[in-house]
């Protein structure tokens, strides 16, 4: 820098203060990952599958992990202005380490590998399909709840 000149705004100083805003953003999403991958074999444990039976209790988890997912997002983004640390530490932490497509291929391949093709195929279909309503279904039901409550509020 020559004398005179004053560092800018873009310069160092912002992308070293960048950073350490990203690694908040990392640690507060590994603190929620911690809980939600704990609950999820929680989970696990308390509803055991054996390694050959269909994996109804990795489908219930994404399920309703992806219900959560969209009754959650709704809130946040249309009825509350919440924290910025809210969103990465319950959506992507708590309910992405909850919700599990690493178990989910596990799963199918065990089956596979068992001489399950079709329980295998099913629960490949069964999961999307039942993750793809119930978070359609927390979307929609939050929206009518939302607008019901904003509706009677008005009255």
């Amino acid at each position: 820098m020559r004398p005179g000149q004053t560092r800018s705004a873009t310069g160092a100083g912002a992308r070293r203060e960048a950073r350490r805003g990203h690694y908040g953003v990392l640690a507060v999403i590994a603190a929620g990952g911690a809980i939600g991958t704990g609950a999820r074999y929680g989970a696990a444990l308390v509803w055991p599958v054996p390694a050959t039976a269909f994996p109804w209790t990795t489908l219930y988890v994404n399920a309703s992990g992806c219900l959560l997912i969209g009754i959650l997002l709704v809130v946040l983004t249309e009825a509350w202005t919440a924290p910025a640390w809210v969103r990465p530490f319950f959506a992507t932490g708590v309910l992405g380490g909850f919700t599990t497509f690493s178990t989910y291929c596990a799963d199918i391949e065990r089956l596979v590998s068992a001489g399950r093709a079709g329980p295998a195929l099913a629960y490949l279909a069964a999961t999307v399909v039942a993750a793809l309503a119930a978070v359609t279904a927390g979307v929609w039901v939050t929206r009518r709840l939302l607008r019901t409550t904003t509706e009677r509020g008005t009255r």
